[in-house]
């Protein structure tokens, strides 16, 4: 835990990711932390509390709303309260400057959660950007299931951005795997596992503020 964010993301390849957003659209990547950090947000996310966990709904603020029929987990949202949720956010702000830097895509911030799935828990085929909005730019997924087996199920289904039926990727969630996609381009669903599923799942976004309506809100 004493690595620095500049040290963590001097693990992975800035160009190879860059280049694999701008050709494809999206990006995997296995053991995108070093398993010290990996192992820390395991055991931190683990060992919150229940009631500290809740039932994820759909859009947001004032059109948030559950429905259960669309998906099925909770959800904890990340502040920089603790060292690792800090760790976490200051990685994340890095790869932000270098995407930047790398795509000139203007994004302005950062929001994440984590999330955890039961048994039978899911998430049925959505984009991540909301209608009418366009301030999700691209879409993170950080897995945290050591020892995940691909007969747990539990994946990640990316489709076509032009085809929404037809499948591109089934990403199994294994530690320390990454996923990240150009939000408003890939519908996504999660599908159910046999056993509980941990992971992060985040959103980089530019500034859309206009006539004194902040967004993203604080």
């Amino acid at each position: 835990m004493q690595q620095t964010a500049h040290d963590i993301f001097a693990q992975l390849n800035y160009l190879s990711l860059a280049e694999a957003i701008r050709s494809k659209g999206y990006a995997i990547i296995d053991h995108a932390l070093p398993i010290e950090l990996e192992t820390a947000l395991f055991n931190h996310l683990v060992n919150t509390p229940a009631e500290e966990m809740n039932t994820a709904g759909i859009g947001r603020e004032q059109q948030l709303m559950r429905n259960e029929f669309v998906r099925r987990d909770e959800i904890k949202w990340i502040e920089p309260e603790s060292e690792v949720e800090k760790v976490w956010l200051s990685h994340m702000e890095n790869l932000r400057i270098m995407l930047n830097r790398q795509l000139l895509l203007g994004l302005f911030s950062y929001e994440s959660h984590f999330a955890q799935y039961h048994a039978g828990d899911f998430y049925k085929k959505h984009l991540d950007a909301f209608n009418g909005q366009t301030n999700r730019v691209l879409s993170t997924v950080f897995y945290l299931n050591p020892n995940w087996q691909a007969e747990y199920g539990g994946e990640l289904v990316i489709y076509d951005p032009e085809n929404h039926n037809q499948e591109i990727e089934r990403v199994l969630p294994e530690m320390g795997r990454m996923v990240i996609f150009l939000s408003e381009e890939f519908p996504h669903e999660v599908l159910p596992a046999d056993r509980l599923r941990y992971s992060i799942a985040g959103w980089f976004r530019v500034n859309n503020s206009i006539n004194n309506q902040i967004d993203p809100p604080k």
